[in-house]
């Protein structure tokens, strides 16, 4: 055979590929499985009693904001990284780097004023302190950072505030006991 027939035989009977087929995948991944939460939630623990107070509480959307400020992010990585090719931006190697070092301040600061109080679980008290400072940075470093996709965010940002979240943990515990 021939390459030119090859290439013919190959290339007979091919239909168009669906553009949105990922969208799709993930639309329909999402539905099944968050339908499947839900039941998981409903038969295993219920919905608790006092729901329609709670609603009225803005605690209330905070805790629901939170964790849907991190699955938004995350989806949209594993969307991108699902398909080949798919690069994530061109300052990966120094960005969480960057994000910790310009958060050191920060940490500093935070950690002499929790060492002023009276914390009672030194190594949770200072990763608290670690990420808020790591936020922090990184919000100082959005300022300079010319990266503006979801996916390099959800994943160098999150590792570059990692960084300082693990070393206020490891310092407070030291640091600030008693």
């Amino acid at each position: 055979m021939k390459t030119e027939e090859l290439i013919a035989m190959l290339a007979s009977g091919v239909t168009p590929v669906d553009t949105d087929a990922p969208r799709k995948r993930f639309q329909t991944a999402l539905a099944w499985g968050g339908l499947g939460a839900v039941v998981v939630m409903l038969l295993g623990y219920g919905v608790r009693p006092d729901l329609a107070q709670a609603e009225a509480l803005p605690m209330f959307w905070v805790k629901l904001a939170f964790p849907l400020a991190i699955a938004i992010p995350a989806v949209l990585l594993t969307v991108r990284l699902s398909r080949p090719g798919m690069r994530m931006g061109k300052t990966w190697l120094s960005c969480a780097f960057n994000i910790a070092f310009v958060s050191a301040p920060v940490l500093l600061s935070m950690l002499w004023a929790v060492k002023g109080l009276a914390p009672t679980r030194p190594a949770l008290a200072g990763a608290c302190a670690g990420l808020a400072s790591a936020a922090a940075g990184a919000v100082v470093y959005a300022l300079h950072c010319p990266e503006m996709q979801a996916p390099f965010l959800a994943v160098w940002y999150a590792l570059g505030m990692l960084v300082p979240t693990a070393v206020g943990a490891v310092v407070g515990a030291k640091l600030l006991r008693w």
